[in-house]
């Protein structure tokens, strides 16, 4: 028998790792009436998500339906998964993330600390494909002032939402200040951002946005339920009973090993394994091995390699979610979204070509650049596109740091020929390729590729074009910036279930043990849905794995010996 003293703590719900998944988990098992647990090797809470845009797609979340979407058919939304996954991921769980998708958003609304916006325009990343939205199902969290979480603000990670003078914006902020050179809404925003630098230095206001707003706001909630988060402290081994059913973890905390038994489940929200240099070398295609991630610094693969111990399958291990990047001279990653979408530039690769449509989603632009070998990759503007919008960072009309040309990040001259020299291109392959883009940016029809013929290419083009996307490449000097291929974190992980219950490779599944976010192979099979359909089956997954354990999980360590 596993008596409770062989356990220096003894919870119902072991949750290990303090993300959208782990953090939604933890609220769930509270509102079921379960104790519940939540452990974190990290010193800051929030793993990826506090550091990502925060967003979250769930079709007929309760949000969109007060804010005016229209209500999707539950046929239609399955459709758009169907074509987007291509059949690799099970009816079943593709039923359960969209069934339960708006449940978890009504139990998280019931908190008073949690409020959802629509992101309206943000489009689905296949809105021409049947049952993809041009107006999206992308919703965010509300800014939320940090302060209220009183002691637990220090432990808030750090993300790149926030401005200086602690200027504040949300996704939709940035769209309309990445037009401020262009565009009547781009320039009221800036007013908006101006006010709200003032209004905090007066009100002293730690206003956060994003991820860091969806994990605060869910902290606050974790702590009316009484949910207690233990930072770092680092599994380093499942604990199962007789049967071979997880029953517990051993976790370091504080210098000492400490025995948690968990009596109905255990949890794996551990992230990806995006910084274990090895599981790249071993599992990542060839261009995409260097480590050039914005994932949390400890998404190592502890829980995938936990599960693996067990005897758990994995799939999508190959796989990452692609970011195409700059690496800042200072060491930092760089993620180019709106970037792309800037009129007058393409990228091109060592041969001086254009390879895929520049505008398109991210996890697409880099599964072309890593399956073409374009990597690196380059991307030409010209000075029109330097004055008129911001790129990496770096505002409209303001020079790259010198650091940028020092380590050959960025490479500037007068003509095209000059540029091609500079990066070690064809220049007669880069001239004919800005000549037939600029041909088709004067026709606003992009003949090779497609550019700008979504909505999602367009939504962070420039209205004020024929074709939002698309804009003559003309006037020197030119820029080239090399572009990596980064990544959000990996996207393989433990194969699971309806239920997100591990399995293993003959599809049976291991008593006890969930896992969700990065740790489990992603619902979304190679693919990307829209904006938040990382978080988005995190966090329904954690609550899936809640409920599973409250209705049905038995009390493993009352009836069964440990090993």
């Amino acid at each position: 028998m596993a008596e409770n003293n062989n356990f220096d703590t003894v919870v119902d719900f072991l949750i290990v790792g303090s993300g959208g998944g782990g953090m939604v988990a933890g609220i769930t098992a509270a509102d079921r009436g379960m104790s519940a647990l939540i452990v974190d090797k990290g010193k800051t809470f929030g793993g990826s998500t506090a550091i990502s845009g925060g967003g979250i797609w769930i079709p007929n979340a309760p949000v969109l339906q007060r804010k005016g979407a229209p209500r999707d058919s539950r046929e239609s939304i399955r459709r758009y998964l169907d074509i987007v996954t291509e059949g690799k991921v099970s009816a079943d769980r593709l039923d359960a993330y969209v069934d339960n998708g708006p449940k978890m958003m009504e139990l998280l609304e019931r908190s008073p600390h949690i409020e959802f916006y629509w992101v309206k325009g943000y489009s689905d990343y296949h809105p021409e494909y049947d049952g993809g939205r041009p107006l999206g199902r992308t919703v965010e969290c509300t800014p939320f002032d940090t302060r209220k979480l009183g002691e637990d603000e220090k432990f808030q990670r750090p993300n790149s939402m926030k401005g200086p003078l602690g200027l504040w914006v949300t996704s939709k902020d940035y769209h309309d200040l990445a037009m401020v050179k262009r565009t009547w809404a781009g320039r009221r925003a800036s007013l908006v951002a101006a006010w709200r630098v003032s209004s905090n230095m007066i009100r002293r206001r730690h206003m956060s946005t994003g991820g860091r707003a969806l994990v605060a706001r869910m902290r606050m909630a974790l702590k009316d339920a009484g949910v207690p988060l233990w930072l770092k402290t680092s599994m380093t081994e499942l604990i199962t009973d007789d049967n071979g059913a997880v029953v517990g973890a051993l976790v370091e905390k504080d210098g000492k090993t400490v025995r948690i038994g968990a009596r109905k489940g255990v949890l794996l929200a551990t992230g990806g394994f995006e910084h274990n240099e090895a599981m790249r070398a071993q599992y990542l295609p060839e261009r995409g091995v260097e480590n050039i991630s914005m994932g949390a610094r400890e998404n190592v693969g502890d829980g995938i390699v936990a599960g693996q111990k067990l005897g758990a399958a994995v799939d999508l291990m190959d796989d990452a979610w692609w970011m195409p990047s700059v690496k800042h001279p200072m060491g930092a990653v760089i993620p180019l979204v709106s970037e792309r979408s800037i009129p007058p530039s393409v990228i091109v690769n060592k041969d001086g070509k254009r390879f895929t449509n520049e505008s398109a989603p991210y996890v697409n632009f880099v599964h072309d650049q890593l399956e073409g070998g374009h990597v690196p990759a380059y991307f030409i503007m010209d000075s029109k596109a330097r004055a008129r919008y911001p790129f990496a960072q770096v505002l409209p009309g303001a020079p790259f740091p010198q650091g940028f040309y020092d380590e050959g990040i960025v490479h500037k001259a007068d003509s095209l020929s000059e540029l091609a020299g500079k990066i070690g291109v064809p220049a007669q392959n880069l001239l004919e390729t800005v000549d037939r883009f600029n041909g088709y940016a004067r026709t606003g029809k992009d003949e090779e590729f497609g550019r700008g013929d979504s909505a999602y290419d367009q939504y962070y083009g420039d209205p004020t074009m024929k074709n939002p996307a698309m804009d003559e490449i003309v006037k020197g000097p030119f820029y080239a910036v090399r572009i990596e291929a980064g990544d959000l974190g990996t996207k393989g992980g433990l194969m699971t279930d309806a239920k997100a219950h591990v399995l293993r490779e003959d599809g049976s599944v291991i008593d006890g043990l969930y896992a969700v976010g990065n740790t489990a192979a992603s619902v979304m099979a190679n693919e990307y849905a829209g904006a938040g359909a990382t978080i988005g089956p995190s966090m329904v997954f954690g609550y899936v794995a809640a409920n599973d354990i409250a209705d049905a999980a038995p009390d493993r360590l009352s009836t069964s010996g440990t090993k």
